[in-house]
C-alpha cells in the first residue's frame, strides 16, 4: 500500500527557494549541508577545471556527488542541467561540450538565476544559457538534449514521475541522464513523508 505524499509542491517550492536564495546571496553562511569549493574537492571534481572558475561559479555550489564521474561530456553535445543553481555543473559541461555544444540551466530561484547568469557574462561564455522553468515542466523543446545532468535536485521535487517524463521528453532517442542524488531505500514514515520542513532539511 502506497502512502499518498500530502506536502502541497507549492509550498514545498517557496521553502526551496528561500533556502536556495540564503545560498545564492550568502554562500559564506553556515548551512546543513556543504558548499562551494571544499564540496568540490569532496565530491572528486576535477580540481584543475574547479581551479579555473572564478568564486561566484562555485561558491554556491551544493551539490550532491558528481554528474560527470559516469562519462564526460562530448564536444558538440546539447546538455540540459536540471536545477543548474548558481552553474557550476553547467559551467563544467560548458567546457566538456566546447564552442559546438550548448548547455541550457533550468532553475526556479530567481538570485541563483541572476547569479548564473551574471558568472556565465562575466566568463565571456556564448555556449550557456539559463532559463527560468520548473522541473516539472522543463522549457526545453522535444528531443533537444543529448544529456541531461542534475545534482541533488529531484529528490526536492513531489511529483518525481512528472520530472523523470519531463527528462525523457526533452532527450533525444538515445539521449542518456547523468544525474547525482539522495535516494532512501527504507520505509518512510508517514509523519515524515507529510512535514514539509523535513524535505528540505
Amino acid at each position: 500500500m502506497t502512502t499518498e505524499t500530502q506536502v502541497n509542491p507549492a509550498q514545498l517550492r517557496e521553502q526551496v527557494k528561500d533556502k536556495y536564495r540564503e545560498v545564492a546571496t550568502e554562500p559564506d553562511r553556515e548551512f546543513h549541508f556543504h558548499t562551494g569549493r571544499p564540496l568540490a574537492r569532496r565530491l572528486g571534481y576535477d580540481q584543475s577545471v574547479v581551479d579555473q572558475l572564478p568564486d561566484p561559479a562555485v561558491e554556491s555550489f551544493a551539490g550532491v556527488a558528481n554528474p560527470f564521474s559516469f562519462s564526460e561530456l562530448a564536444n558538440g553535445e546539447h546538455v540540459v542541467d536540471a536545477g543548474s543553481g548558481a552553474g557550476f555543473d553547467s559551467f563544467i559541461a560548458a567546457g566538456q561540450v566546447g564552442s559546438e555544444g550548448h548547455v541550457i540551466g533550468v532553475d526556479m530561484t530567481p538570485e541563483m538565476l541572476a547569479k548564473s547568469r551574471a558568472t556565465a557574462s562575466a566568463m565571456g561564455l556564448s555556449n550557456v544559457e539559463f532559463l527560468e522553468g520548473l522541473l516539472e515542466d522543463i522549457p526545453v523543446e522535444d528531443g533537444w538534449a543529448d544529456v541531461v545532468i542534475s545534482n541533488g535536485v529531484f529528490n526536492l521535487c513531489v511529483d518525481k514521475q512528472a520530472v523523470f517524463s519531463e527528462v525523457f521528453r526533452v532527450l533525444k532517442p538515445g539521449g542518456r541522464a547523468q544525474f547525482a542524488d539522495i535516494a532512501n531505500g527504507q520505509p518512510v514514515p508517514e509523519g515524515a513523508l507529510n512535514n514539509i520542513d523535513l524535505w528540505t532539511a
